[in-house]
């Protein structure tokens, strides 16, 4: 356990020290923000308030309030989703200059297994992500309670760090078997440029998923990032949501939801938010196993 928890801090230390990483790795979620601030965000804000206008008697500029705080924790969820991925990936990009510089194979030499090894990469990517996360979580939810939104409960961050928690082991279990495949920098990093375009769109954060094609979001909900953000979605809206389509039939506000993606049906049927956990964590276990199949098959190829 010390030899593994050695490695994950000299990986850890890696990325945190490279800022062009860090910086990078982070740029998704600014695009999301510039996204929100100037186009989507009074798009959105707009269609809440026709929506909830038609049944509400409340204010009109009351209803636009509460919308730009739906709109708001909407687009914190879809940013704390985008980070998961992101910041795993940067954090491999240790692993592809360890190889390329001949580091790697300096490290197979020291009386470590190779499977600690690999462990410490996979939990340094982990690690690194849940904080970077936690950070972004309690910078979004302060900008947000400086807007007007109240603070989450103590059972809401306990429910958003577990969730945080799992969505990371997801990427960095994921980002594990792709570093294997890259031999060089310039692969993972034109690698990098592909998902983080197309995480925000995967993830249903720049174009919700009620506004694409059926086999577009078919294609979607193949993917793990929409199932967690639609967690994120479901537990960060819950409040806000619930206060401003107060007295909207129920059909509507369900009907939202979906447009919004933050509930998702398969088949037909509505995912909860267990469904939503059990799918990730399938899916992380899955590309674990991948990367220790591929670990066990690259150890023999090098006898």
């Amino acid at each position: 356990m010390e030899q593994l928890m050695m490695l994950s801090g000299r990986n850890a230390k890696i990325y945190i020290r490279d800022r062009g990483a860090v910086f990078f790795s982070f740029l998704s979620a600014l695009v999301v923000i510039c996204l929100m601030v100037f186009f989507l965000g009074d798009m959105n804000v707009d269609d809440i308030t026709r929506i909830v206008g038609a049944f509400s008697e409340k204010e009109y500029e009351q209803i636009k309030g509460e919308a730009k705080l739906l709109v708001l924790a909407w687009t914190f969820a879809g940013i704390l989703s985008i980070n998961a991925v992101t910041v795993s990936l940067a954090v491999y990009s240790g692993m592809i200059k360890d190889r390329v510089n001949g580091r790697l194979n300096a490290i197979y030499t020291a009386p470590v297994s190779r499977l600690k090894i690999s462990l410490g990469y996979i939990v340094s990517a982990w690690l690194v992500s849940v904080f970077m996360c936690i950070v972004t979580l309690a910078l979004t939810e302060f900008y947000g309670v400086t807007q007007g939104m109240e603070a989450y409960t103590l059972t809401v961050h306990i429910k958003l760090v577990a969730m945080i928690m799992l969505n990371s082991f997801v990427y960095a279990a994921l980002m594990y078997p792709l570093s294997m495949i890259a031999k060089t920098e310039g692969a993972w990093s034109a690698f990098g440029t592909v998902i983080g375009t197309l995480v925000g769109f995967l993830g249903g954060i720049y174009i919700p998923i009620g506004a694409l094609s059926e086999g577009i979001a078919g294609v979607m909900k193949c993917t793990p990032i929409i199932y967690g953000t639609s967690m994120f979605r479901t537990v960060m809206t819950e409040t806000v949501l619930g206060e401003i389509f107060q007295g909207v039939p129920e059909d509507i506000v369900d009907e939202y939801r979906n447009a919004m993606g933050i509930r998702l049906t398969v088949s037909g049927y509505a995912l909860t938010l267990r469904d939503e956990w059990l799918i990730l964590f399938g899916c992380g276990m899955i590309f674990f196993v991948i990367g220790m199949c591929m670990l066990k098959y690259g150890k023999r190829a090098d006898r």
